[in-house]
């Protein structure tokens, strides 16, 4: 393993297994924003909330959209920056996480940049303050309650930018399986192969220490026996509160390695043809398994990981994606799909990219 004799972890996330209804008991503030989805208005969620909050002013932006676009955050910036306010909730899947981890940010300090001078005229900033930042995920996917990147999008320009800081951890992450009981069955396995493809990517990772290896383990040993139960049986809370558990043990895994190849594939997929996240960067897995293994031979794990390889072969992906673009439109996109800091992190030779597209 890469970096055995030299390596650190460091995650400030304190994680709580509890009922939404506790909410209060972690969230020391008189002016919100809780930062959600209009689906979480129209299911009484967003009331849920503000009734748990009695006596906090609470202020709702519901307007997140997937993949979270820099005007949108701008808009909101503008619209709130002179509010008061002075702690940030975000409800939903990583879209509304990632969107309030940027508000955290943006609204903590009158002064700093806009992301649009950030990302478009690649001004560096760096991040001295933000508010404090309590997050409850809905789905179980992305791992962001956990980790200190924030996904943010530039529809416009059709790329994809990360912010990264430490800044950007949250300070607290609510996990109620209950919130993910309603998801239907896409909502279900996209955000389910993001955990698979965040475990993988950290395992195949340069940067994989120790600590990050046993939770990447453990995300797929509990994804791999509670996705396809929750794809059958989506009111399983038995199984919906393991799917939860793999995501963030996925996200603390990717917390420190960052993913690899396989999201280094998937953002101009996303970018140009909307696919969804969690397909698109893990229709790939199957060929870098069988590349990874062929190169990293007697591994501990490596049963795990071929477990892992016939159940994504059992979801037919490659059938999936075809919703989304045609096989000459992927392969179109493949000078953009070299990510540096991302693609670079896979530990062994890459491969030729028209052998993993191509199926």
């Amino acid at each position: 393993m890469s970096g055995d004799l030299h390596w650190d972890y460091f995650n400030p996330v304190k994680v709580v297994s509890s009922p939404l209804n506790t909410l209060n008991t972690y969230v020391e503030a008189t002016n919100v924003i809780l930062v959600t989805t209009a689906g979480f208005v129209s299911r009484g969620v967003v009331q849920d909330v503000c009734d748990i909050l009695h006596g906090t002013l609470v202020h709702v932006w519901s307007g997140v959209t997937p993949n979270p676009d820099i005007q949108e955050i701008e808009s909101i910036t503008r619209r709130y920056i002179h509010s008061g306010i002075d702690f940030v909730i975000g409800l939903g899947g990583g879209s509304a996480i990632d969107a309030a981890k940027a508000l955290s940010l943006t609204l903590a300090d009158s002064d700093s940049s806009s992301l649009t001078d950030l990302f478009r005229l690649d001004k560096k900033q760096i991040w001295k303050k933000r508010l404090p930042l309590l997050v409850v995920p809905t789905t179980s996917g992305t791992g962001s309650e956990v980790t200190p990147f924030a996904t943010i999008w530039d529809r416009e320009k059709k790329k994809k930018y990360s912010i990264s800081t430490d800044f950007s951890f949250p300070d607290v992450a609510l996990l109620d399986p209950s919130l993910t009981l309603t998801l239907g069955p896409s909502e279900t396995l996209y955000p389910g192969l993001d955990t698979i493809s965040h475990a993988l990517e950290s395992l195949w990772n340069k940067n994989k220490n120790p600590i990050s290896q046993i939770y990447a383990l453990e995300a797929l040993n509990l994804a791999n026996e509670a996705l396809p139960i929750v794809m059958e049986e989506p009111t399983s809370q038995v199984a919906r509160r393991k799917m939860q558990m793999a995501s963030t043990f996925a996200g603390f895994a990717i917390s420190q390695t960052r993913t690899a190849l396989a999201h280094s594939i998937s953002y101009p997929l996303t970018a140009h043809f909307g696919v969804p996240h969690g397909l698109a960067c893990s229709f790939t897995l199957c060929k870098l398994i069988d590349v990874y293994l062929s190169q990293e031979t007697k591994l501990s794990y490596e049963k795990l990981v071929r477990d892992t390889q016939i159940l994504l072969s059992s979801l037919r992906l490659d059938l999936l994606i075809k919703d989304f673009a045609s096989q000459e439109e992927i392969l179109s996109l493949s000078g953009e799909m070299y990510t540096p800091g991302r693609a670079d992190n896979f530990s062994v030779k890459l491969p030729d990219l028209a052998d993993i597209l191509v199926s």
